[in-house]
């Protein structure tokens, strides 16, 4: 992946070369061998004019393969290796690259808000000045009504993920603050503050995956795997929903890639989830069956998803502070997770030795669309 940050000077197919180039070069795979390319971005056609981007991307990294652009808001990238993962299995390819870019900062703030009201209902929501911090803040309040909870239980959870990324140089925001820090902030829309929101970011990210009997072929050391790969939908607009607190396109994604590889959510050693506000991360948790409803609110104040504690949650920083390029997320939260496990993230040293399932959730809009998949160390 690029560092994730303010790029309003370099162009969308600069930034995923990048990224996908080193993923070629870190697997050792040549460009030439790649089947199909899986693209995920939002709003391209919005922020650089381009649209038809896969066949683009797919040059930039020297290769004429097949290619296409996936669009699942927040999602894209999620999507997009999911459908690698089941290219793959299909026999259809062998070698899959799979990733993302997104670029925002040269929209300005005004500019890159509405293009990403744009993944929200645009006649029900959009008309009526709905943008993604007031309907997170919506999804936070109704969580506070039906199961309590504080802002201050979301200010821990800032104050993790802001941690958790300062020795990340790819991440957005390398600054520590403080839960003072954050309930102090400008406010956003009730309940959050400035410090509840991820930042607006550029990047990208990029994955390669092969079939086993090409690793095997190429004597290529993939000691990380994905083994399950889910997908789920849910309504767009809020208000066609049973509840604002619970996210069932993750808990059905979340059902899929375990029934998929074949464990429990207690197997789960580490996880990367969409944390765009903070209430996000509480709402993931609960949904991947990681706690019950009502309990993972208090997680990160109690410890529990800190680096220390039993079950670390976004040791990248999450987009909280590792930022949050739009298409490129979902493919960024696989790759860190897999570095994670193999050791070479630079947090690593928070996962336990014995640690060999993590797990990505990646979700689009107010998660009406949501991607799980999960890792695992390979013996």
């Amino acid at each position: 992946m690029t560092s994730f940050g303010s790029h309003p000077d370099r162009t969308g197919r600069d930034m995923f070369a990048e990224a996908g180039l080193a993923a070629l070069e870190d697997a050792g795979v040549p460009a030439a061998d790649v089947d199909e390319l899986f693209y995920g971005n939002f709003v391209g056609t919005l922020s650089e004019g381009q649209g038809h981007q896969g066949p683009l991307m797919a040059e930039a990294l020297g290769t004429t393969a097949p290619s296409r652009r996936i669009e699942s808001a927040c999602a894209s990238s999620g999507v997009a290796v999911r459908d690698a993962v089941r290219a793959i299995r299909s026999g259809e390819a062998d070698v899959v690259v799979a990733g993302g870019m997104e670029r925002m900062t040269n929209m300005g703030t005004a500019g890159a808000t509405k293009g990403l009201a744009g993944a929200a209902d645009d006649l029900y929501e959009v008309r009526s000045g709905v943008t993604f911090p007031g309907a997170y803040a919506l999804m936070a309040r109704a969580y506070f009504d039906e199961y309590g909870g504080s802002h201050e239980d979301l200010a821990h959870i800032a104050v993790k993920n802001h941690d958790n990324a300062l020795v990340n140089d790819h991440a957005h925001l390398q600054q520590e603050i403080t839960v003072e820090d954050a309930l102090g902030a400008p406010e956003i829309a009730s309940p959050f503050t400035l410090y509840d929101s991820c930042p607006i970011s550029d990047g990208a990210s990029a994955l390669v995956l092969t079939s086993p009997e090409y690793a095997d072929e190429h004597g290529l050391d993939a000691n990380v795997a994905i083994t399950g790969a889910g997908h789920g939908g849910d309504t767009m607009a809020l208000h066609d929903r049973q509840s604002l607190s619970r996210t069932p396109a993750t808990r059905d994604a979340a059902e899929e890639a375990y029934d998929d590889a074949g464990i429990e959510p207690s197997d789960i050693a580490i996880a990367e989830v969409h944390d765009c506000f903070t209430i996000a991360e509480v709402l993931a948790l609960e949904a991947l069956g990681l706690y019950s409803h009502g309990e993972a609110i208090g997680a990160a104040r109690r410890g529990e998803t800190r680096r220390d504690g039993e079950l670390p949650v976004n040791l990248s920083g999450g987009l909280k502070a590792k930022g949050h390029p739009v298409g490129a997320t979902g493919a960024a939260q696989v790759a860190a997770i897999a570095t994670l496990l193999d050791g070479t993230h630079p947090r690593a040293d928070a996962v336990d030795d014995d640690a060999t399932i993590g797990v990505a959730q990646n979700a689009g809009g107010t998660v009406a669309s949501a991607t799980v998949h999960v890792l695992e160390v390979m013996e």
